[in-house]
């Protein structure tokens, strides 16, 4: 990934033959960008930016979290709930059926199923059109003593609302999150790079401290991640999601229909 002169605040339409989705390759047949590779005729290549080190069991203790001292435990992601129950088995500790578990999306609480007979646990998740994960932890507030489960690099506001609304809460760090080893793509150029986090954006810089954009396109998921592009001076051509773009998918096949007539 060269650098090249300064980036021009827009750039026309542009042609895309390949994509670098910051991700990990998925199982074959089963992205939706290899319908986008045989619809729009470009290259989507999957390369990981970062990668995740679970806490061990002796720096887990180090913090003297007690897992049955709480009565409630929040997770941001199916990262900290797959390296919290893999703390918990090493401890060979077995959750309480009166546990509660808390949960941003659906598709995390979801994932609680791995690892808890889901029906028979109290699982509280954000719906859409209702209430949200700050209005559920503001009712089930009062006696309960929360533990919120998290990466060393916090990007999450869940703790500054613990802390402001008072709650009875502990932080653990359960994982850490390091940058990727890249150096392999020093030499290549891709047309669309594809970021998910403010994570991978924060890799391309440790990697390639001297990366400009010039004509390359970069797409971006999340309100966190398009800040993280925009405070490192880069363009976001492509954002997600959208009303009419609800997946990062869909987003970039709504600019190929265009530039890849």
């Amino acid at each position: 990934m060269p650098a090249g002169d300064r980036n021009e605040p827009s750039i026309k339409l542009k042609k895309v033959k390949t994509i670098l989705v910051t991700l990990p390759k998925p199982d074959l047949g089963k992205s939706p960008y290899y319908d986008l590779e045989q619809k729009y005729k470009v290259r989507a290549d999957f390369r990981k930016f970062v990668d995740v080190e679970g806490a061990t069991l002796n720096e887990f203790r180090k913090t003297r979290i007690v897992p049955l001292d709480y009565s409630a435990v929040i997770f941001p992601s199916q990262l900290a709930i797959t390296h919290y129950f893999r703390i918990c088995e090493e401890l060979r500790i077995k959750m309480p059926a009166e546990m509660k578990y808390f949960c941003p999306s659906e598709a995390i609480a979801l994932y609680l199923q791995r690892f808890i007979e889901f029906r028979k646990r109290k699982v509280f998740y954000e719906k859409e059109g209702k209430a949200n994960l700050f209005e559920l932890l503001q009712k089930y507030k009062s006696g309960e003593k929360f533990l919120f489960l998290c990466a060393d690099t916090k990007i999450n506001d869940i703790p500054d609302f613990l802390r402001t609304h008072e709650f009875t809460f502990d932080e653990c760090v359960i994982y850490k999150v390091v940058n990727s080893d890249l150096s392999d793509l020093k030499e290549i150029k891709y047309d669309m790079l594809v970021f998910f986090t403010p994570l991978a954006i924060r890799s391309l810089y440790t990697n390639f401290p001297d990366f400009l954009q010039n004509d390359t396109l970069i797409a971006g998921f999340g309100e966190a991640t398009a800040k993280s592009i925009e405070e490192r001076g880069l363009r976001l051509d492509i954002k997600a999601p959208t009303p009419d773009a609800p997946s990062m998918q869909a987003a970039i096949e709504n600019y190929l229909k265009n530039s890849n007539k």
